[in-house]
């Protein structure tokens, strides 16, 4: 399958979802695009431009201000999609919420059945109509945003999206992952604790 590049760096909304749309509407072959932008506001709205259209979408960031976002069209799109999307030039997508996780199983019973119920929640998180401002994770959480993490796509996708994500650096040296950390950056209790303090809400699975 070829790749199609659309360069929508610098470009304001809504030209990122125009440039993609346009995009989807000349293939003639299946292709995957790869329409790269420069701030999470373009990264929320081609997101929502794909799933409303029913095609796979993926994001990640790549930089401190270069974001990638996939769109994966198994056959050619013709005139579609159809419909310009409604939520084109939203605003920032993210919330006051605060979601806590503090261990890499959801809930008690099987170790098994927790870490699919904990990897279903992470994606979950990913389809809320407001984002979480922020994700901590610490203690056995701490072991969802490293190498090999079932999660990580899914983590490296909020993180495109503009969500904060932030592991416990005591955590990741107890269970000496110091040097694995795959997706956001290391944060200290302090932060922990003024994170929290200044939360609308705080989810924890």
């Amino acid at each position: 399958m070829k790749t199609v590049i659309v360069d929508a760096v610098g470009d304001q909304c809504p030209l990122p979802v125009v440039k993609a749309t346009r995009a989807l509407r000349e293939l003639t072959e299946p292709a995957v695009l790869e329409i790269r932008v420069d701030n999470e506001v373009a990264v929320q709205n081609l997101t929502r431009m794909a799933a409303g259209n029913h095609l796979p979408v993926r994001s990640e960031k790549k930089g401190e201000h270069l974001f990638v976002v996939t769109i994966e069209a198994a056959q050619p799109v013709g005139d579609a999609p159809a419909e310009e999307p409604e939520l084109t030039c939203i605003p920032d997508a993210r919330g006051d919420l605060v979601v806590v996780v503090d261990a890499e199983t959801m809930g008690r019973g099987s170790d098994e059945l927790g870490k699919l119920l904990m990897k279903s929640f992470l994606f979950a998180v990913g389809q809320l109509p407001r984002l979480p401002k922020t994700m901590l994770f610490y203690n056995g959480g701490a072991k969802l945003t490293v190498e090999g993490s079932a999660s990580l796509e899914d983590l490296k996708g909020l993180e495109a999206q503009g969500v904060e994500i932030l592991t416990c650096g005591t955590c990741l040296n107890f269970y000496g992952l110091a040097d694995k950390l795959a997706v956001g950056g290391v944060t200290n209790m302090y932060a922990i604790v003024e994170t929290l303090a200044n939360a609308g809400k705080v989810i924890k699975p």
